[in-house]
């Protein structure tokens, strides 16, 4: 029996059925480009990636801190494309040129709003959403890039899936109650569970590798996505936003979709790479 002094964590107020189902059709759609044609993934995730900036800038404009979007998104396309031909020093050149152009663009613009705060959330939107997203360009370019990624994905889904279900039906121990009153130690102890049980079995059946690495992937991607998703609720929390948009029904915006892959993508790409070298 929980300890009765203890306060359950308030369960989710998603709309199940459309969530389920616009989940699993998000899914099929990524297995299908990633096993038909991994380019088609590629400018998948140049959209996605795109539209969650644009959301973030939407919200960032709700306190009168703006972003470029023009220099942004486009930089974004250079940041997300040089990590999938060029690898892991195009990315960071992209990255800093990007950065560079952005805040080169605003100042030039004469607004009447302070260029530096802008320039700081410009930069901070390039790291937070290309720049993280380019590690999973990273692993697409490898020669077995859609087992490696779709490994990435399932980990993230079954992090955010165990700990949804064990959290709504034994979430007594909030985690962070003033930032993500819905996340519990309960859930994250689910999280953990179901991440080691597919990471284990993922990485035999995508990438016929050592179970041990499925375990290290489980708990790594577990801490990052755990991670990521405080860090987007004390953004949310911060701009005074429930959701960062509505363009998923039944999930909220895009970066409520990406917060815990997006985090996960460094650590996934560097234990693939660490664990399991690029044939």
């Amino acid at each position: 029996m929980p300890d009765s002094t203890a306060q359950r964590a308030p369960q989710a107020g998603r709309d199940l059925p459309v969530a389920i189902t616009v989940g699993l059709g998000l899914l099929a759609v990524v297995v299908a480009s990633l096993f038909i044609l991994k380019e088609v993934f590629a400018v998948l995730a140049v959209v996605v990636v795109g539209a969650a900036m644009w959301e973030l800038a939407q919200a960032f404009a709700k306190r009168s801190i703006h972003v470029p979007l023009v220099p942004a998104l486009v930089g974004l396309v250079g940041i997300l494309v040089s990590a999938y031909t060029a690898g892991p020093e195009a990315l960071f050149v992209a990255f800093l040129l990007t950065v560079g152009g952005t805040v080169v663009w605003r100042v030039l613009d004469g607004s009447g709003e302070p260029a530096l705060r802008d320039a700081t959330a410009s930069v901070f939107a390039i790291a937070y959403l290309p720049f993280l997203a380019g590690f999973a360009m990273l692993m697409l370019a490898a020669p077995d890039g859609p087992q490696r990624v779709m490994l990435f994905i399932l980990l993230v889904v079954a992090s955010d899936t165990g700990g949804y279900t064990v959290g709504s039906l034994l979430g007594w121990h909030p985690m962070a109650p003033k930032v993500s009153p819905k996340k519990s130690w309960e859930g994250v102890a689910g999280s953990l569970v179901l991440a080691c049980v597919v990471g284990v079995v993922g990485s035999q059946a995508l990438l016929s590798t050592d179970p041990v690495v499925g375990v290290v992937l489980g708990v790594a991607v577990v801490t990052t996505a755990t991670l990521g998703d405080l860090a987007e609720s004390m953004l949310k929390r911060d701009l005074g936003l429930k959701d960062m948009g509505r363009l998923v029904p039944g999930h909220g915006g895009v970066l409520d979709r990406l917060d815990s892959l997006l985090l996960s993508a460094p650590a996934v790409y560097l234990v693939l790479a660490a664990l399991v070298p690029v044939p």
